[in-house]
């Protein structure tokens, strides 16, 4: 019986698939990726649709930050910057970069305009938490970024209503020669509550990494919190905010470190029978004693 031909893809099946990949590449990868699609491809145009709809959403997912023209420091590409299409309101600076996502790069910058900024009454309240943040930072991330957003009640002029800041932090560690990549993103949504003089926090962290030297490892974590605090004056709100972040994220940095160091008594464990079909048992207490590509490559003759 003959085999029936494969179905040709059509192109929008083409380019979902390639906005899938480009959309899914590790941090600082995404230009590896497009580079392949674009040879695997060999259409220009599908390839282009494609890139044109999956930059936006990866640069905004991995909060990447870009050098912007002009002496002003770097942006943050992130959802809570945007104000429409390739344009991200820098906080810090009053500035508005416009981003070209494909070559994930910073054309030029403009002023915001005051409609686009938070009135003085949020903008001190803004200005306090984002200096706590700045200090925190630095202390904490060898190459990393943040900003202070206000996310709702930016026309609030006094006392007496509701606003919302966002703080975002991210920091990425990209070593493609060494063969490894890593980024750390968080992002905390705190709803100033007025009429009950309470911060309301909650807290997303995604930690990311690549280690592809010889073969395909992914790390990819979430972890979600929650804390509240008093509303303060400006400053003292700050310093109590930018404690609470440092004190969960530090919990969380820890908790992922023990867990690394309980790999080879409870994970590796978990892959493998106690008693294996040579009656033998595995010496846990001594797995660096192994070579997992040596002994492939032994068991397949390969090099020989």
């Amino acid at each position: 019986m003959a085999e029936e031909e494969e179905a040709e893809l059509s192109d929008d099946q083409k380019k979902g698939i390639a906005k899938w990949f480009l959309v899914n590449a590790p941090a600082g990868e995404i230009q590896y990726v497009s580079k392949d699609l674009k040879l695997v491809l060999n259409d220009d145009d599908v390839y282009n649709e494609a890139a044109s709809e999956a930059f936006p959403v990866y640069n905004k997912s991995h909060l990447i930050s870009l050098k912007m023209p002009g002496g002003f420091g770097d942006v943050l590409v992130t959802s809570y910057g945007e104000l429409q299409d390739n344009e991200y309101l820098d906080p810090k600076t009053a500035q508005v970069a416009i981003v070209d996502h494909v070559k994930q790069a910073c054309t030029k910058v403009r002023p915001a305009t005051d409609e686009e900024l938070p009135s003085a009454y949020v903008e001190e309240y803004r200005c306090a938490l984002e200096a706590e943040i700045l200090k925190y930072v630095a202390e904490a991330y060898p190459k990393g970024s943040c900003s202070v957003y206000c996310t709702n009640g930016k026309g609030v002029e006094e006392p007496g209503s509701d606003f919302d800041l966002v703080v975002v932090i991210a920091a990425a560690r990209l070593s493609p020669q060494n063969f490894c990549n890593g980024s750390w993103r968080t992002i905390w949504n705190i709803e100033f509550k007025d009429d009950i003089q309470k911060l309301e926090l909650n807290g997303k962290l995604l930690v990311g990494a690549h280690y592809f030297e010889e073969g395909n490892v992914q790390l990819d974590t979430k972890h979600e919190c929650r804390d509240s605090t008093m509303f303060q004056s400006p400053d003292d709100t700050a310093i109590s905010v930018a404690n609470l972040i440092r004190r969960h994220e530090t919990a969380y940095m820890a908790s992922l470190e023990e867990s690394y160091f309980k790999l080879s008594d409870n994970t590796f464990k978990d892959l493998r029978r106690k008693l294996p079909i040579t009656r033998t048992l595995f010496p846990w207490r001594s797995t660096r004693q192994f070579s997992l590509k040596r002994e492939i490559s032994e068991e397949l003759g390969i090099g020989k």
